[in-house]
């Protein structure tokens, strides 16, 4: 009994000395503790890279350089009550050829639409701007592929809403007994926003 109790108390000594004893020391530096190996200062605190996370410009994204951004025409055909009743007014007797088409412009970019220019039609393409102040139609034609565009003809009217070959001049008639490959290019001259065109013939 007597050596139980001189055991028990050299017992806890060893255990209260492992206890209070420290922990080995880090072979290894570490990086985000500037205090020696073993030791943690109080004001070091593992600091994490910040992360920049880029806003967006804009809701609606924008192509760059010269070329706006095409809706899908789903969205384009919002616009097509708004087209039809310029078309009554400007293209009486004619009918749509296509579908509207429309795009998201800045200032000074354009949209192009591939469109096929028949022998002996007449056509006429109108276009309205929402937010663009003053809105341009051309309509080109591609010889070939090595050449540049030939400009076939152009709209005279100012402002938001754009007219070629409306009631005013009438509408432009294919001048040769060819047909081909030609454009729509639709232009955010002045001003931002949203642009749709939609050609007529007859």
């Amino acid at each position: 009994m007597l050596r139980v109790f001189h055991v028990l108390p050299l017992s806890l000594a060893v255990l209260g000395a492992l206890a209070c004893s420290s922990t080995p020391e880090p072979t290894t530096v570490d990086p985000n503790n500037p205090c020696p190996p073993g030791q943690w200062c109080a004001s070091a605190v593992p600091t994490t890279p910040a992360t920049v996370t880029p806003t967006p410009a804009a809701s609606t994204p924008v192509a760059t350089g010269t070329a706006a951004t095409p809706i899908a025409p789903v969205a384009a055909a919002a616009a097509t009550p708004i087209l039809q009743g310029m078309g009554t007014s400007e293209a009486p007797g004619m009918k749509a050829d296509g579908g509207p088409f429309a795009g998201q412009f800045q200032e000074g970019q354009s949209l192009e639409q591939p469109v096929t220019i028949s022998p002996g039609k007449c056509y006429t393409i109108v276009g309205i701007g929402i937010g663009v102040q003053e809105l341009d139609i051309q309509l080109v034609a591609q010889p070939a592929p090595a050449l540049p565009p030939v400009v076939l003809a152009q709209d005279s009217t100012t402002g938001p809403s754009a007219t070629l070959g409306g009631k005013a001049n009438g509408c432009w008639k294919n001048p040769t007994p060819l047909g081909g490959q030609g454009k729509v290019i639709l232009k955010a001259t002045k001003g931002a926003g949203l642009a749709a065109a939609q050609v007529f013939s007859k």
